[in-house]
């Protein structure tokens, strides 16, 4: 799952700013304004540090010597050009806190949930938003096919807005002592590195073919995403947002889901506000109305 800009600091992040480039208060606002803009991401005061951190890399490998220059350089970008340089903007003012099988509770809940469908829906339709670098679909993966078997024509829609923890989400290598895997399901469904690769691990292609992995904006406007889903998995994203723009996600997730489909969210959040789309179901999951 995709934590953003209040997961716990890289080491240096909240230490003084150094001098190396202007970064004057007006900066940090501009900065606010424009990742809320793009992704929905409130900043808070305390990350001005952070912020400096996160973007001084941008700003060498473009040239620019001040925040000033670089930003009024990034809204006047266009074309190919401009719609990376957003996305790299995106991707340095996110984080991503992950392992396999985080907050364990919802897989034994998925699996009982897979286990209750109806032979109507033997092939579920499933969206990961906030997929990271994919340990989290690639759990989903593993439970589909351990409750569904190898067979299942179950489909996962993979989702970030970070397009380079995605990539490596789709490349489906990680070290082989990762968090979270008994080495029941590390023997079933990864195979191990021999010579350079020691050390690593790679999803077996059982799981890598259910999953599409896509880049995806909450923010977006355009929620083409096909049949509506019978789950959703969206943890530890939406408690970064305000509260009118999780009210907003919330209504397009509902919009997307099949009714008496099922939300799984992160531990933090709670929208029983939101009882007209989703009432709780469990700890952390919530049922479409």
């Amino acid at each position: 799952m995709s934590s953003l800009l209040d997961a716990p600091s890289r080491p240096g992040e909240n230490d003084a700013i150094d001098q190396e480039f202007s970064f004057a208060a007006a900066d940090f606002e501009r900065v606010r304004k424009l990742i809320y803009q793009r992704a929905g991401i409130s900043l808070h005061d305390g990350k001005r540090a952070m912020v400096y951190s996160r973007l001084s890399r941008r700003l060498r490998e473009t040239g620019h010597r001040s925040f000033k220059d670089y930003l009024q350089w990034l809204e006047g970008a266009s074309g190919m050009a401009g719609e990376q340089e957003w996305q790299e903007f995106i991707n340095c003012l996110t984080t991503n806190l992950t392992s396999f099988f985080r907050e364990e509770h919802h897989f034994h809940a998925f699996a009982d949930a897979l286990r209750g469908l109806n032979a109507t829906v033997r092939n579920p339709r499933i969206w990961c938003n906030a997929a990271s670098t994919g340990e989290e679909p690639y759990s989903i993966a593993m439970v589909l096919n351990e409750v569904l078997g190898a067979g299942t024509g179950a489909r996962l829609l993979a989702t970030d807005i970070d397009t380079k923890v995605l990539a490596t989400g789709q490349r489906g290598v990680y070290s082989a002592d990762s968090r979270g895997l008994s080495p029941e399901r590390l023997k079933k469904h990864f195979m191990r590195g021999t010579g350079a690769n020691a050390g690593f691990i790679r999803v077996k292609p059982e799981l890598t073919k259910l999953i599409d992995f896509k880049p995806f904006n909450l923010m977006s406007t355009h929620w083409s995403m096909g049949e509506p889903f019978d789950m959703v998995f969206c943890r530890n994203v939406m408690i970064y947002f305000d509260h009118g723009t999780q009210r907003k996600v919330l209504e397009r997730i509902h919009g997307a889901m099949k009714p008496g489909g099922l939300l799984f969210v992160g531990h933090s959040e709670n929208f029983t506000d939101s009882r007209d789309l989703f009432h709780l179901q469990g700890k952390t999951i919530y049922k479409r109305v």
